[in-house]
């Protein structure tokens, strides 16, 4: 018997599918929620489907509950241990529940061509620079676009070009991540 991530992967290896790496809390400012929410609906509306950490809270359950309700398909990969405490959403198009975290990122970046990171925390950013470090090592070569709402991602931006400018970075930041200001600009770009 096959595996439920064996089955998903040859279900979906045609279909454009996009991890999305943000927090499961909503932010101060009112802007990451409104566009985590359009990001959501834009992705849904040009058939993206979405991998994401299965979560029903912040920006997290913002962009689910976006892409369902115009129609798209949103799986949630949560760990056991996170399922009760994040509260787990239960209206998704699919709910794959892993041991651990190792196994929810593992999973997350086998099912998607692309990933894109929105505002969030610490998890965000383990998230975004495994995919970064595994893309510099050839693990795999999976564009990543950071929707950089309201300049939440300019400091890190800049870091990342400092790390370039002195030597400690294998290939231009360009050519592994996207920096992008508004939904439309990133979507566009995962399209072109």
């Amino acid at each position: 018997m096959k595996s439920p991530l064996k089955q998903l992967k040859q279900q979906d290896m045609h279909t454009q599918t996009v991890a999305v790496f943000c927090g499961s809390k909503d932010g101060h400012n009112p802007l990451y929620m409104e566009q985590s929410v359009r990001l959501g609906q834009l992705l849904a509306k040009r058939g993206i489907d979405i991998i994401y950490g299965g979560g029903n809270r912040g920006i997290m359950g913002a962009i689910a509950n976006a892409a369902l309700e115009k129609g798209g398909k949103v799986t949630g990969v949560i760990p056991q241990l996170l399922a009760d405490r994040e509260r787990k959403h239960d209206g998704l198009t699919r709910l794959i529940i892993t041991e651990g975290m190792h196994e929810r990122k593992r999973a997350m970046y086998e099912l998607c061509n692309a990933a894109i990171i929105l505002p969030g925390g610490y998890g965000t950013l383990d998230e975004l620079f495994e995919m970064l470090t595994w893309n510099q090592l050839s693990i795999h070569n999976k564009r990543i676009y950071v929707l950089n709402t309201n300049g939440f991602y300019n400091n890190l931006h800049e870091h990342l070009e400092h790390m370039e400018a002195e030597g400690f970075l294998y290939t231009d930041v360009e050519n592994r991540i996207g920096f992008f200001d508004t939904p439309e600009m990133l979507v566009e770009d995962i399209l072109a």
